[in-house]
Order: C-alpha cells, then sequence, then structure tokens
C-alpha cells in the first residue's frame, strides 16, 4: 500500500506540472508586476525544482498537511474531507440501486433461462452497459427535469434546509436523528445522478452473476434441492444464490472503486457538491495542492476499498478461510 501510494504521488506530482498553464499567472490580475508574481510563487514554493517542491509536499503530507489550495486559499485536506462525504454517499447509493437491479435482472434470466425473458434481460444489459454514465444523466434531466420535472437536477440538498449537523455524511446523520424531511430532501437529489452511475454497473452485475447462477444450477446439490420438490425459485434463492454471488461480491467491490472515480462527471453535470466537482474545478483552475490531495485520496479510497474486498470474500469463502 505504501509503495502504491507512493508511486500514485510521484505520477500526479510530476504529470500536473509538465501540463501547460501557469496557476500563479491565473491568479493575478493583467497588470501585475513581475516582483508580484515571483513573490507569490515563492508563497506556493513553485520557485524551487520539481524534486525539491516533491519532496516538501511529500513530507507535508506525511504529518497530514496537503498544502494551501491555490483558487480557494484554504487548506486542502479540510476542503477534501468536507467533500468527500457527499461523494461517498452517492457512490454508495449507485452501488445498493446497481446490486438490487442485477440481482433481480440475474434471477430473472437464470429462471427464465432459453426463453424471450433471457433474452430480454441480455439485450437490456447490453444495452445499458453500452450508454456511458452521463448520457445517462443527460437523458434523465430530459426526461425528469424538463419533460416531466419530478426530481431537482442541482446541488445536493435544498438550502432553505440548511442542516446544522456534526459532519457531513448528512444523509446517514439525518436516517440517525429521524429527521425525514432532509433524508427525503436529499434522496430526492440523489436520485438521479445515482441511477445514472448505477445502470452501467448493474448490467455487468446481473451479466456475471447470471453465468455464475447457470454453472451453479448444474451442481448435485441444486439438483437434490429440486428432488426434494422445492420451486425453480427457491432452489435460485435458497441454494445456488449463496455460492454464485461470491464472485459477484468482489465483482462489485472493485466496480465501487471505479465508481467513486466515475462521479466525476455526474457530479459535475448534476453540479453535485461531491470531490468529482470539486476535482473539475481544481483542474480548470490548474490548483496544484488541491489537484494532488484529491488524487492522492482517490488513491487510499481504492487501496482501502480493494483490501476490504479480499478480507471479506476470505470471510465468506469457506475454502479460503479454512485454507
Amino acid at each position: 500500500m505504501i509503495v502504491t501510494l507512493f508511486g500514485v504521488a510521484v505520477v500526479v506530482f510530476v504529470v500536473i506540472r509538465v501540463a501547460p498553464g501557469d496557476p500563479i499567472a491565473m491568479m493575478l490580475p493583467p497588470g501585475a508586476s513581475e516582483a508580484d508574481i515571483e513573490r507569490l510563487r515563492g508563497l506556493y514554493g513553485l520557485d524551487k525544482t520539481v524534486v525539491e517542491q516533491f519532496f516538501i509536499w511529500l513530507g507535508g503530507v506525511v504529518q497530514g498537511d496537503f498544502g494551501t489550495s491555490i483558487s480557494l486559499r484554504q487548506d486542502v485536506l479540510t476542503i477534501v474531507l468536507g467533500r468527500l462525504p457527499a461523494t461517498l454517499e452517492l457512490a454508495t447509493m449507485a452501488l445498493v440501486i446497481a446490486c438490487a437491479l442485477g440481482l433481480l435482472l440475474a434471477v430473472l434470466g437464470t429462471r427464465r433461462r432459453g426463453r424471450r425473458a433471457e433474452a430480454a434481460v441480455d439485450l437490456w444489459n447490453g444495452m445499458t452497459l453500452s450508454i456511458p454514465d452521463f448520457l445517462w444523466g443527460l437523458i434523465f434531466i430530459l426526461l425528469f427535469a424538463v419533460a416531466i420535472p419530478l426530481f431537482p437536477v442541482s446541488g445536493r440538498i435544498n438550502p432553505q434546509l440548511n442542516p446544522d449537523y456534526v459532519t457531513n455524511f448528512l444523509l446517514l446523520e439525518s436516517i440517525l436523528r429521524f429527521d425525514f424531511a432532509v433524508t427525503g430532501n436529499l434522496l430526492r437529489h440523489m436520485a438521479l445522478p445515482a441511477l445514472a452511475l448505477a445502470l452501467p454497473l448493474s448490467a455487468v452485475i446481473a451479466q456475471v452473476l447470471k453465468q455464475s447462477l447457470k454453472e451453479v444450477m448444474g451442481l448435485d446439490y441444486v439438483m437434490l434441492a429440486r428432488a426434494k420438490g422445492f420451486s425453480e425459485f427457491a432452489v435460485i434463492w435458497r441454494e445456488a444464490l449463496r455460492n454464485a454471488i461470491l464472485p459477484t461480491l468482489t465483482l462489485a467491490g472493485v466496480q465501487f472503486t471505479f465508481l467513486i472515480g466515475g462521479t466525476v462527471i455526474v457530479e459535475k453535470l448534476f453540479s453535485y457538491e461531491g470531490l468529482g466537482n470539486l476535482a473539475i474545478d481544481a483542474v480548470i483552475n490548474r490548483d496544484l495542492p488541491l489537484i494532488q490531495g484529491i488524487v492522492l485520496v482517490f488513491a487510499v479510497l481504492f487501496i482501502l476499498i480493494n483490501l476490504a474486498v479480499d478480507l471479506l470474500y476470505a470471510t465468506l469463502n469457506p475454502r479460503l478461510r479454512n485454507g
């Protein structure tokens, strides 16, 4: 994990510095003098060599100091941690929707295998997978905000509510506080972006789980369950699913990391106040410390989620747990 994070830090630090554009020039008015530019470059440490800048920044990161945002003039870590809960809640909601849809489609396709229903499920999966999440977002905006205005398409919560919570995990905290007015408003704002993110992932989950179910359905213990008189629905839910779902859990966990990264465009599209939206603004403003902080936090999330998936799979799989 340490080696991976160090590699990510090196790559992102070098790449954003060889990209064209001067962040200091973007901060100053057109009439700024050369002395003003040099003074500001010295303030942000940009007057040193790239190697010196990297180790100064890395030394600060190790101590929890990610630097100061050039565009927002605030502590980078404070900004990132303030936006991270919104992105995690959105990605988690999208994952729940994707797993629910994928499970239903996989069970339907398995139960009706060889019939028109399975062909319809495969056709639906192919269609949803071929359309990227941001295009689904545009479709939902046209359908449910313009043609039929059912859902809001901007922001995370109605500004008039302004909940005074301890954390920025507004959805989780509103549920724990039984503040269902805030919960409902948050869910309405999250519905369209979460569904846009969930549909392509649900197709992947459905196809993998359906294939796993087909392989399991031919095993001896499933045939024994049928011989005992269980219905096909009961055979799938009570016998086949518990073993077929293990590879799907690994897939869902790995895809969750890509889901978090995929929120970038969707959050911008819906003006959702998360880390992805912040990342685009940081790139536009060429805010080097903020870009570095966001990428490093994303990398930590990816590593921790993959580790959690490996541990969960080992816990649920008796062959690994007892091996």
